[in-house]
This record gives structure tokens, C-alpha cells and sequence, in this order.
């Protein structure tokens, strides 16, 4: 049986920053641990995140904050209809030198960061969100013909408002997959309310600590990937993943009666890292089936869509996909 000792006491020891950047960001960002906890496991997998939720429910906030304790150069991008590729990537500006030769000088846009946030995503027309895949998915940008690498880490954290969709352009599927979680931002409750009340309108407002530097931030991304799954994990967001797939064997007749497209291989991947990375939250050692329960909905969300007559009917994807994890757990258990 291999020694885990050394990797749990690296373990233990990324759980106490991990506290300590939870504690900094939730002075700022009051309540919704969940939100918090889900946005924390997307950098340490090193993936990107979709906030969906309205205005004024402290996204920017959040991401302004995250940038903050975990020691990353971030920028922010306001998405408008008008906005070019060239305003995210950067372009090549003629120069003039003092022999008075010209040549061409490469201006960064705001895309080289470490994180970047997109605010309103999908307020930008479909050719400027493409800008974003090849950044996204290879941490690379092409312009004028030649690759530029980006800064690691780099995460995006979008935020989209799930509500008012006039003059917006849905995100397409391609992207929507590149983002690891899609993290809800519902309203807080009434006690959370109060608190942000009282800690926002005074004349001073508490600031955010930086507990993680780039490079503590790289090694708990690499950490992640060192740990341990069962295989009884993997077999159950194999299942999970393949059930919502409506041609497989293994769907349910109402996931053939609901879904019109399931998630693909990308998708069991995030569920992977994210299922560590809950598991790292909470200082344990290796993921157990309930957190695969647990990071489904997130994961996999944005990655499937219901038909038109699953629609028409006032069917609850979110619900479906809670209630099939539950069920496959169940049966996993049995067996």
C-alpha cells in the first residue's frame, strides 16, 4: 500500500492558507460560503468559472477580492456589443525609432493577466467571445500570426446576468464547455443582508489579506492533480457523465424523454479536478461519492441542455441532474 504521509502533510498544510484565503475573501464578500468554496476550487484546478446571477449581488466583488488574496495581476474587461478582439488580445501598433526606421511594436491587451475577469460575457458579439477560447483552453493568444503565451496561472471568471438577455449573445456551446463550473449567485439570505448592510454603508470597509503568492497557487494546482480517486469514484462520474448522454445505454427513458444533448469527455474531466478539489477543502486526503453528488450540478450544468418539449414542460435541469447523481449513488452504494 503506497505512503501518503507526505501528501497529506502537504495537504494539511495547504488547508490551513486555503482557511485563512476563506476567511480574507468573506470579510468582503459576506455569506454565500458556497459561492466562495466553488470559486476557490476552480483556481486550484486551474480552470475558469461562469457566475450567473444579477446585478449588484457582489460578482465583481468576489473576483475583484480573489485576485486580491491569492497574489494574482488581474484585469477586468467590460464586455459591450462593440467590443473587438483586438481590445482583449492586444495588437501590433507602427512605431517609429529615433534613426527614423519604423517596425512594429506588439501592445498587450488585457488578456495578459494572470486573472482576468469578463464582466457580462455575454454582452460581447460572438467573434469577440471566440477571442477567448484559444486563450481558455491552450493559455495562448495568436495575433498578427504569431503565439504569445500567457502568464500561469490564468483563469477567467465571467459573470453573466441570467435574467436580462436583450441585446446579449448566448454563449456557444464550445465556450460554455471551456469553463470548468458554472457557479450560481443567488440573493443572500435575510441575517447575510443585514451583515453586508452594516459592513458596506460605514465610512470604512474591511480590506482583503493576501494569503497565497503565484507560486503557493501552482503547487496546490499541482498538489491537486497528485491525489488520489477510488475507483469507485471514477466508476461513479463515469456513470454520471455517460448517464445524461441520451444515445448511451446507460440513460434513463426520462433522460431520452429530457435531454437534448449530455455532456462530453471535458466534462468528466472537470468533475475530476473538482471532486479533489472539494475533497482539499475540506482536508481530506482523497475525494468519496458525495462529493461527486455534490460538484454534478456546477460541473455540469452548462453542459447539457434540455429539448424543447422537456422545456415547454417546465422541467428543472438542475433537478434532474441532482436527482440522477442521487439515484446512481444509491446504487452504487447497493452494489
Amino acid at each position: 500500500m503506497p505512503d501518503h504521509s507526505e501528501l497529506l502533510a502537504e495537504i494539511e498544510s495547504l488547508e490551513e492558507n486555503i482557511t485563512r484565503a476563506r476567511a480574507s475573501i468573506m470579510r468582503r464578500f459576506i455569506g454565500q460560503k458556497r459561492v466562495v468554496d466553488l470559486t476557490l476550487a476552480t483556481l486550484l484546478c486551474g480552470g475558469h468559472g461562469l457566475l450567473i446571477g444579477l446585478p449588484g449581488l457582489g460578482k465583481t466583488r468576489l473576483i475583484e477580492t480573489l485576485s486580491v488574496v491569492m497574489g494574482l495581476h488581474g484585469n477586468r474587461i467590460q464586455f459591450t456589443p462593440d467590443l473587438m478582439p483586438a481590445d482583449i488580445l492586444g495588437s501590433e501598433v507602427l512605431d517609429t525609432a529615433d534613426d527614423g526606421r519604423r517596425h512594429f511594436r506588439f501592445v498587450p491587451g488585457p488578456i495578459f493577466c494572470q486573472l482576468l475577469m469578463a464582466d457580462e460575457i455575454n454582452r460581447a458579439s460572438p467573434r469577440t467571445q471566440s477571442a477567448l477560447l484559444q486563450a481558455m483552453q491552450e493559455h495562448t493568444v495568436t495575433v498578427a500570426g504569431e503565439d504569445r503565451k500567457l502568464d500561469a496561472p490564468f483563469h477567467v471568471l465571467a459573470t453573466q446576468n441570467p435574467i436580462e438577455q436583450e441585446g446579449t449573445y448566448p454563449l456557444p456551446e464550445a465556450q460554455l464547455d471551456r469553463f470548468l463550473v458554472q457557479i450560481d449567485v443567488n440573493y443572500p439570505d435575510r441575517d447575510t443582508e443585514r451583515d453586508i448592510l452594516m459592513a458596506t454603508t460605514g465610512v470604512t470597509d474591511d480590506q482583503a489579506d493576501q494569503v497565497f503568492t503565484r507560486e503557493d497557487l501552482l503547487a496546490a494546482q499541482t498538489l491537486l492533480r497528485r491525489m488520489p480517486v477510488g475507483e469507485s469514484v471514477v466508476e461513479l462520474i463515469l456513470d454520471l457523465v455517460r448517464a445524461f448522454r441520451p444515445d448511451e445505454p446507460e440513460a434513463s427513458a426520462r433522460v431520452r424523454d429530457t435531454v437534448a444533448w449530455g455532456p462530453g469527455p471535458r466534462a468528466a474531466q472537470a468533475l475530476m479536478l473538482m471532486v479533489r478539489a472539494r475533497a482539499l477543502l475540506q482536508g481530506r486526503l482523497a475525494p468519496n461519492p458525495e462529493d461527486v453528488i455534490d460538484m454534478a450540478r456546477p460541473v455540469l450544468s452548462h453542459r447539457m441542455a434540455l429539448n424543447f418539449t422537456a422545456r415547454a414542460r417546465g422541467d428543472s435541469l438542475a433537478e434532474l441532474i441532482e436527482s440522477t447523481a442521487a439515484s446512481l449513488s444509491r446504487n452504487e452504494a447497493v452494489a
